[in-house]
C-alpha cells in the first residue's frame, strides 16, 4: 500500500518569524523561498505544517 503524502511549498520568508517557527520549517526541510517538498503524512509533519502554515500552500 503507497504512503500518503503531502506536497508543501514555502510562499512568505521566514526572516523576522519566531525562532521555533523558523525550527520547524528547518524540520520540514524547506531552506529557501519557492522550494517544494513532498514528506509522508505523519502527525508530526502535520503539526510543523499547523505552526507554520501562513508562510506556506499545501498540495
Amino acid at each position: 500500500m503507497a504512503k500518503k503524502t503531502v506536497k508543501i511549498t514555502l510562499v512568505r520568508s521566514p526572516i523576522g518569524t519566531i525562532g521555533k517557527h523558523r525550527l520547524s520549517l528547518k524540520g520540514l526541510g524547506l531552506k529557501r523561498m519557492h522550494q517544494t517538498v513532498e514528506l509522508e503524512d505523519t502527525p508530526a509533519v502535520r503539526g510543523m505544517i499547523n505552526k507554520v502554515s501562513y508562510m506556506l500552500t499545501i498540495d
